[in-house]
């Protein structure tokens, strides 16, 4: 999935350094304060009972961990610091955003980027996002619950941004009050889907995924299910709707950006292994 989010990426980070830190700082300095377990269900930003919910009941500051109203602390990804791996991207380029279907449900996501005059120095509050994108039940490639299956779609990124920019999805389930949400560090700068920030390198989409492939945890569908339905938002800003020639579906060949990346939005319905859960003393 593509482009990746601060747990996925911090968990990439850790178990490429082969022991329980990751080597990025911010990502160390996450660890520091909430432990490993957040980056083993790095897939479990969510809200149970969200409802499609977002400003005067997620605060400013705690998007990124979706209000804390998880089962996993992941509060210190709210940190405010512009040393997060990061993820460089062209500005009014398109780009195919890859988000995981482990556990498939109908609904919708909302792309919010950043404001131009935002800096990843200052925490990250509704009033500097705009909305730029709602798809609805995108199409899949690959099974529900395979290693490479994924909703996708494409996004037409803003003309004439320029350095360090937020990504924020909020995915809002149609069959229950379940939310996921992510955040992702992007950098306008010409890039085509490199990651700087992880083990000291610069490292590509393709090597991503290779490395990805290596650490070859395997997961299991696991999160909370609740009954009801979304509540929709009224949200300012322009809106490029899925169902518009602008943000039309390309076939997972012929994608224009990210290609073969496993830069993964952490909100996704995916669920970590048996022996990781295990590891972490975790349930749900």
């Amino acid at each position: 999935m593509e482009p990746g989010s601060r747990s996925f990426l911090c968990y990439k980070d850790m178990i490429a350094s082969g022991n329980q830190t990751p080597s990025n700082p911010a990502c160390a300095a996450a660890v520091a304060q909430t432990g490993t377990t957040p980056l083993y269900n790095w897939f479990g930003v969510l809200d149970s009972n969200g409802g499609g919910r977002t400003t005067g009941y997620i605060p400013d500051g705690e998007l990124c961990s979706g209000g804390h109203n998880g089962p996993y602390n992941f509060s210190s990804y709210n940190a405010a610091r512009s040393d997060w791996p990061t993820t460089h991207l062209t500005a009014g380029a398109t780009t195919q955003i890859k988000y995981s279907n482990w556990a498939a449900h109908p609904g919708r996501f909302d792309v919010y980027i950043t404001k131009d005059g935002w800096t990843p120095d200052k925490p990250l509050a509704w009033g500097d996002l705009t909305l730029t994108q709602t798809v609805d039940n995108p199409p899949q490639s690959g099974g529900a619950g395979s290693d490479g299956g994924n909703y996708y779609w494409n996004l037409q990124l803003p003309q004439g941004k320029s350095g360090k920019h937020m990504i924020f999805i909020h995915w809002i389930r149609s069959d229950s009050q379940e939310n996921f949400y992510s955040c992702s560090d992007v950098v306008f700068d010409g890039g085509s889907g490199e990651v700087t920030g992880m083990n000291g390198s610069r490292m590509s989409a393709g090597e991503l995924a290779a490395a990805a492939e290596k650490s070859g945890t395997r997961a299991e569908p696991v999160h909370a299910e609740h009954a009801g339905h979304a509540v929709p938002v009224d949200e300012a800003g322009p809106v490029a709707s899925a169902h518009d020639p602008s943000a039309g579906y390309l076939p997972a060949a012929t994608a224009v950006s990210l290609t073969g990346a496993a830069l993964i939005f952490a909100a996704g319905a995916v669920a970590q292994s048996r022996r990781r859960r295990r590891q972490a003393g975790q349930g749900h």
